[in-house]
């Protein structure tokens, strides 16, 4: 489904990310796990068009995403949920799940049918259908973020950090929510500093370091490699 192959990418002259390649097969979460600042939201940016200076090979379904813009990237199905959630505060829960579906709204289709597939998926939101972004707590602002990017109808999902600054038991409520996501058909790249979290419902990782790709493999033979068990499973 996704393939990059030799991705470099750039902040103006500085080099964030050093002949990086991976793949993700339709139906999978895959897991992208590293420190900060090891490039790992770069990666994401890079797929969605976000930095103008990449060069390498990123395909999605055959289609060379290199030479399109976010808003044609976001038309073939590829999502971003971005780091810190970016809700709209001064709008209400319904709203900004609205948002999510611009890129298809004029087709004729019915949104109310796409925000009750959300709400099914979490029933706080329906809670708060009519509150405005800014008096959600951050479980709940994190639950819109995701419900917003499903509204986009995405065939991949990249996702930024989604269990950032949740208690333990909203981080299992997000997780939970994101392994009945991919059930329902929809691929998954996980960028996640809680890397046991992450590597337990995905398939395959990768470990990023200083830009460059240094170890892959099934997500169970990365729980036990000592390495990452060190740097990053806190054993």
């Amino acid at each position: 489904m996704l393939e990059i192959t030799g991705l470099n990418s750039f902040y103006e002259h500085i080099q964030a990310l050093h002949d990086v390649s991976l793949k993700l097969d339709e139906g999978e979460i895959v897991t992208l796990i590293g420190a900060n600042g090891a490039g790992k939201t770069t990666t994401l940016k890079s797929i969605m068009g976000l930095l103008s200076s990449v060069n390498g090979q990123m395909t999605f379904n055959g289609i060379d995403l290199t030479k399109l813009d976010t808003v044609k990237i976001v038309s073939l199905g590829v999502v971003l949920v971005s780091e810190g959630r970016r809700i709209f505060p001064g709008m209400t829960v319904y709203e900004n799940l609205e948002l999510g579906t611009v890129n298809w709204r004029n087709r004729g289709d019915s949104i109310k049918d796409e925000i009750e597939k959300v709400y099914e998926l979490f029933p706080k939101l329906k809670e708060r259908h009519n509150q405005h972004g800014w008096s959600l707590s951050g479980g709940e602002a994190q639950m819109l973020a995701v419900g917003r990017g499903l509204m986009a109808r995405p065939k991949l999902l990249l996702l930024d950090e989604p269990s950032l600054g949740l208690s333990p038991i909203l981080v299992e409520q997000v997780f939970d929510a994101l392994v009945s996501i991919n059930k329902q058909g929809i691929t998954m790249l996980l960028v996640e500093q809680n890397a046991n979290m992450a590597l337990s419902i995905s398939s395959r990782g990768y470990l990023l370091e200083n830009g460059h790709i240094i170890m892959h493999g099934e997500s169970k033979e990365l729980q036990e490699h000592d390495e990452v068990k060190k740097a990053y499973l806190g054993a």
